[in-house]
C-alpha cells in the first residue's frame, strides 16, 4: 500500500530526520549517477527529491507517481514535469528512456510484476534502472515515523534475484542511512559521522539499499516459450481416424467409485 503523497512531502521529508535521510540517499545515488549529461531521467514513485541534482546535466527529468500515491507539483520555479499514472501502463514509448529511478514504489506496489515489465519497456537498450529500497536488516524500515519505515523491506540478495527474474542485470551497489532513526537534532547531527563508519564496517545495516542494473536485451523469445509451453496435448484428427493413427493421446476412460 502506497504512502499518501501529502505525508511524504510534508510529514517526513520536511522533518529533520527526513532532510538527514534525503542528503544520505541523494550522495548514495551520485556513487552511482556519475555521468548523467544528455540522458533522459525518468523517477517512479516519490523521486522528486532525489532528481533534482540531475536537472542540469540531464537532457530531461521526468517524476512519475502512482494513481494510488497521489501527485504534487515539481519543480517549485519552473513547468510541471510531473504526472499521475498507472504502474502497470507508464505513458511513455518504447525505448525512450536512458535511466530509471525507481524509489518508494518497488516496496508498496501491489503490481510489482506489471511495474517491472513496463520499466523494461521504455528503458532504451542498455538503459539502466536503480533501485532504491529498505534493508530489511535496517533499523529504518522497522519504524513507521521514517521514510521508509513503509511496505516490503528487502535484503540485495532478494534484489538482485527479483531484477534477474525481470530481465535486468544488477551492476552495482550503494548503501545509505547507518544513522539510527532517532529524531534529536543533537543526535541527527552526528549522521555523517555514522555513514562514514557504515560504509567501512557495517554495510550490511544500511537504513536503505541501491542496486543498479542494466537492462538485458537477449531474452526476446518469451512469445514462443509461452506458445510452446500452452500447446495442446489433445489434438483433434480427421474424420474417421482413430487415436492411434491420428496421434491423439487417449484419455482414460471415466470410472464410478466402486462401493466398498
Amino acid at each position: 500500500m502506497h504512502t499518501d503523497v501529502v505525508d511524504l512531502q510534508q510529514f517526513y521529508y520536511r522533518s529533520p530526520l527526513g532532510a538527514v535521510a534525503k542528503r544520505a540517499v541523494r550522495r548514495a545515488l551520485g556513487r552511482l549517477w556519475v555521468d548523467v549529461r544528455g540522458q533522459s531521467i525518468v523517477g517512479i514513485g516519490y523521486p522528486t527529491p532525489f532528481l533534482r541534482p540531475f536537472m542540469a546535466s540531464a537532457d530531461r527529468c521526468l517524476a512519475l507517481m502512482p494513481a494510488q500515491q497521489g501527485v504534487t507539483h515539481w519543480p517549485r520555479e519552473g513547468p510541471n514535469l510531473t504526472a499521475l499514472t498507472y504502474e502497470d501502463a507508464l505513458p511513455l514509448p518504447d525505448y525512450s528512456v536512458d535511466r530509471v529511478l525507481l524509489i518508494h514504489a518497488l516496496e508498496t506496489t501491489d503490481s510489482r510484476r506489471a511495474m517491472m515489465e513496463e520499466v523494461w519497456r521504455v528503458l532504451a537498450s542498455g538503459g539502466r534502472l536503480t533501485v532504491v529500497a529498505p534493508n530489511r536488516r535496517g533499523l529504518w524500515a522497522r519504524f513507521e515515523r521514517t521514510p521508509f519505515g513503509h511496505g516490503y523491506p528487502f535484503s540485495s540478495g532478494q534484489l538482485y534475484r527479483m531484477l534477474k527474474d525481470h530481465d535486468f542485470a544488477a551492476e552495482s551497489t550503494a548503501r545509505a542511512l547507518f544513522v539510527p532513526p532517532i529524531q534529536s537534532r543533537s543526535w541527527l547531527r552526528t549522521a555523517p559521522a555514522w555513514e562514514q563508519i557504515g560504509q567501512r564496517w557495517f554495510e550490511g545495516f544500511s537504513g536503505v539499499v541501491l542496486v543498479e542494473a542494466r537492462k538485458q536485451v537477449y531474452v526476446v523469445n518469451r512469445a514462443s516459450e509461452r506458445a510452446t509451453r500452452f500447446r495442446p496435448v489433445l489434438m483433434p484428427g480427421p474424420i474417421g481416424t482413430t487415436a492411434r493413427t491420428s496421434g491423439v493421446i487417449p484419455m482414460p476412460e471415466a470410472r464410478r467409485p466402486t462401493a466398498c
